[in-house]
């Protein structure tokens, strides 16, 4: 059977523990060329602390996106190092 896509709210928050790692290269440019279409530029990635495999994977799928203008992670008022900030390039 072929899985149907779920849909979700896009919005300045993309929360990765609802998500299996392997999702995660397929998500993210697919997640913010949504958040682009509808202005959103700044986006708050939450992969949680844990061992850190999810934020590695998550900054090496950054660095290689055209899209990401620049990340970094969280300060503490936004989930410190088991979140990331990202900006996006405008179209």
């Amino acid at each position: 059977m072929d899985e149907e896509p779920i849909e979700f709210p896009i919005s300045d928050e993309l929360d990765l523990h609802t998500f299996r790692p392997k999702e995660v290269k397929e998500l993210l440019p697919d997640y913010f060329e949504e958040c682009r279409k509808r202005g959103i530029f700044s986006v708050r990635v939450i992969h949680g602390k844990g061992t850190g495999a999810l934020r590695e994977l998550v900054h090496a799928q950054l660095r290689k996106s055209p899209m990401v203008e620049r990340f970094e992670l969280g300060d503490q008022s936004s989930g410190g190092w088991g979140a990331t900030r990202v900006r996006l390039r405008p179209d």
